[in-house]
């Protein structure tokens, strides 16, 4: 199982590698995409800077834990978008019945699916993670924590849209779906989790669960605790297994699209 899971790998990582170098054959395209999504990241956190100029504390967060929150949402984003991409057109790839040629491989249907592709742009907004960090207050310590947990977001957001995407082997098309879920993930990613009261609390720590990828990660780095640590990776397995459990129960009532169609 561990040699399976380790080609399996392989296999992911070079799907990436050469979906990678296919988008680097153009250079000034591939550059502008990277160099625009950080300059579009740019300019919203300016617009925090300008508030903070007026007020010191907006919703329990000063400026660098806005700073720190906006790297995690932009590191979470930009881990799901560069090594998942396809994870968030699963619903459309099942009802056009095109997971045919994943299925004829000897290889882990969903992850190959997932990872045949990357968005460039998502390389600007790993990039724009770290400037945030390093903004906000770097350390070593920091440094691990925010790696460890942008991966967990980014696992996080990506497990969501595979689990809404799923349904669609019994509803038909969620692409609208999918969409609200991820644009929810998205935009309450980067508001302090202060202005969030009674229910729409609880909805972001469970339904739309940004309070676990990006609210509890900022209490991590800023102020180390263990708990907080374990609940945020314990409830990452728990929405990676669910996604898992989900596509296969769904993959069994998948119906052919009949495209010949191989990928090596």
């Amino acid at each position: 199982m561990l040699t399976e899971a380790k080609n399996q790998l392989k296999i992911s990582l070079l799907s990436i590698k050469y979906a990678l170098m296919r988008e680097m054959l153009n250079k000034v395209t591939f550059i502008t995409n990277i160099l625009f999504m950080i300059l579009n990241n740019a300019s919203f956190i300016i617009e925090w800077i300008i508030l903070y100029s007026v007020k010191d504390n907006i919703g329990g967060y000063t400026l660098d834990k806005v700073e720190l929150l906006w790297g995690l949402a932009a590191g979470t984003y930009g881990v799901s978008r560069f090594f998942f991409k396809k994870s968030f057109e699963l619903s459309d790839i099942i009802n056009k019945g095109m997971l045919d040629n994943y299925l004829v491989q000897p290889k882990n249907v969903l992850i190959s699916a997932i990872t045949s592709d990357i968005t460039v742009s998502a390389i600007g907004d790993l990039i724009y993670s770290y400037i945030m960090l390093f903004v906000s207050g770097i350390t070593f310590t920091k440094f691990v924590l925010f790696t460890i947990l942008i991966i967990s977001g980014g696992l996080i957001v990506t497990g969501i849209s595979i689990i809404l995407a799923s349904l669609s082997f019994w509803f038909g098309k969620m692409d609208a779906i999918c969409d609200i879920g991820d644009n929810l993930m998205i935009n309450f990613a980067t508001y302090p989790e202060g202005i969030f009261k009674g229910i729409a609390k609880v909805i972001l720590f469970t339904i739309v669960p940004v309070g676990i990828s990006n609210y509890i990660p900022v209490r991590i780095i800023t102020k180390f605790n263990l708990k907080f640590l374990l609940i945020n990776l314990i409830f990452t397995l728990f929405i990676i297994t669910s996604a898992f459990y989900i596509f296969y129960k769904g993959l069994k009532k998948y119906s052919s699209g009949n495209l010949m169609i191989g990928r090596i």
